[in-house]
């Protein structure tokens, strides 16, 4: 794994921001990348949601990761109140395959490194919603699943020269 210390940019207008301006925070783009099966990640994300910041949890799930809050959300209506965002793991579906995801990143947000958080620490809490391991091997795993041939451009052309239409 791969860590990085990154400064925030100033945001341009009011949508949301990972932190606030000036606040540094710790990514890691996991190298190799982790390789989960769909079916994995949406566990994850079942767990996370019985574990939701409006449930008085501490995950926040959505379809491109989870979030690592500091407490349940308290705010007025369902707002992040006095909760801190602490980290997240961010994924990408059907790469390199159909019916996989890819968790290329880890971020801790400078809040969540002054309690001590690592990458490999929010990595590691959020796998065990879903019982899995971010343990050595899972992490280095040898051989992903192949590409999936039908999404490759040299293959979809070579197949099109072959049949004439090219």
């Amino acid at each position: 794994m791969t860590v990085y210390t990154v400064e925030s940019p100033k945001p341009v207008h009011k949508s949301f921001r990972l932190t606030r301006p000036g606040q540094l925070a710790v990514q890691s783009q996991i190298r190799p990348a982790l390789v989960l099966p769909e079916r994995e990640a949406r566990v994850l994300l079942a767990a996370a949601a019985r574990e939701d910041v409006a449930r008085g949890g501490v995950f926040s799930a959505g379809p491109a990761g989870i979030q690592l809050w500091s407490s349940a959300w308290d705010g007025p209506g369902g707002s992040h109140g006095t909760a801190v965002h602490l980290g997240s793991v961010d994924w990408s579906y059907d790469t390199p395959a159909r019916h996989y995801i890819t968790v290329y990143r880890v971020l801790v947000t400078a809040p969540g490194a002054e309690i001590g958080l690592t990458t490999e620490s929010v990595l590691q809490r959020v796998m065990a919603l879903g019982g899995l391991s971010a343990e050595g091997a899972t992490l280095s795993m040898a051989v992903p699943p192949p590409r999936d041939p039908f999404r490759s451009t040299e293959l979809r052309a070579r197949a099109a020269s072959e049949s004439g239409l090219l």
